[in-house]
């Protein structure tokens, strides 16, 4: 049996402010610091073998004090845009309420929680599972197959992307799924990849 356990980074600073992140560095707040620290608690008790994680600074940071709270920080670390944040293009760092009165409350509301429809030069929830599933079931899923047990830092949306593969989600049932900051999402996978069970942590 292999554990395959995911975490969305910590509070950003951004994300304090009410701004649209997306492919933008951003440092993670304090409170983000220690719901990093605190995900690596809870899960110190599993031996990894891989780390993945996006290449954006506040998914590094929040997998580097994971690691070091869990007592495990010699695992070789993959970075791979593929699970960066959804890009949110002409929105990035724009923050949401002004954002809303631009372009209304209604196209905002889209824009944001639409499956398919793109804010203007960015990216929908779709696009991001284009890019986020097919890495996760080339790169990733074959360690967890070969019995290694993985942990995988990332972003509200790219998350959201692998774990409706993952629980065989609709497009609508996606839409409802909010993966929390700095939580762990641990699944136990059997050797033929059937998942045996999940928790929330």
């Amino acid at each position: 049996m292999a554990k395959l356990v995911l975490i969305r980074h910590g509070e950003s600073v951004w994300n304090l402010e009410n701004r649209f992140t997306g492919w933008i560095d951003v440092d993670l707040t304090e409170k983000g610091k220690k719901e990093a620290s605190s995900a690596g608690e809870k899960i110190k008790n599993i031996k990894f073998d891989l780390a993945y994680t996006s290449v954006l600074k506040r998914a590094i940071d929040t997998l580097t004090l994971t690691l070091e709270a869990a007592g495990q920080t010699n695992l070789p670390i993959t970075y791979d845009q593929a699970i960066n944040e959804r890009h949110y293009g002409d929105l990035q760092g724009k923050n949401k309420a002004e954002t809303a009165k631009e372009f209304g409350e209604e196209q905002v509301h889209i824009w944001r929680r639409s499956y398919d429809i793109a804010p203007p030069n960015g990216e929908s929830l779709k696009d991001t599972a284009a890019r986020a599933i097919p890495y996760f079931k080339s790169v990733i899923l074959p360690q967890i197959l070969a019995g290694k047990n993985v942990v995988v830092s990332a972003h509200g949306n790219s998350l959201r992307a692998i774990v409706m593969d993952l629980d065989k989600l609709t497009r609508e049932q996606v839409l409802e799924l909010n993966i929390p900051n700095g939580v762990p999402i641990v699944y136990d996978f059997d050797s033929a990849g059937n998942i045996l069970k999940k928790e929330i942590l």
